[in-house]
Order: structure tokens, then C-alpha cells, then sequence
């Protein structure tokens, strides 16, 4: 069997996944507790850092 796929093609969604995955999985290694959900939506992006300012900029 031939495998004809183009290796040139990427599936934007799942590389986004793949590296927000990532930030998770580091966030949790250089934690020493479980995080809280707040520091999990941070990390994801869904919430400002700690401690930033809510009108940055």
C-alpha cells in the first residue's frame, strides 16, 4: 500500500490543541499542587494573569 498523503498539509485546530495541551502539561510539571481551575483558565488563556491589571494598556 502507497501512502499518498501530503505531508505538507497541517490541521490548524489540531496543532492549536496540540500546543495548548502542552501549556497544560508544563503548567502542572512546575506546579507542586493540583491547579485550581483559575490558574488552569489562565494558563489556557481564558483569564489575565495574577496580580494584571484589568485595563492594561
Amino acid at each position: 500500500m502507497t501512502d499518498d498523503a501530503d505531508l505538507r498539509f497541517h490541521d490548524k485546530v489540531a496543532l492549536d490543541e496540540i500546543e495548548l495541551y502542552a501549556e497544560v502539561l508544563s503548567a502542572v510539571a512546575a506546579a507542586d499542587r493540583p491547579l485550581t481551575i483559575a490558574e488552569l483558565d489562565e494558563v489556557l488563556g481564558l483569564r489575565p494573569p495574577e496580580g494584571a491589571s484589568a485595563q492594561a494598556g
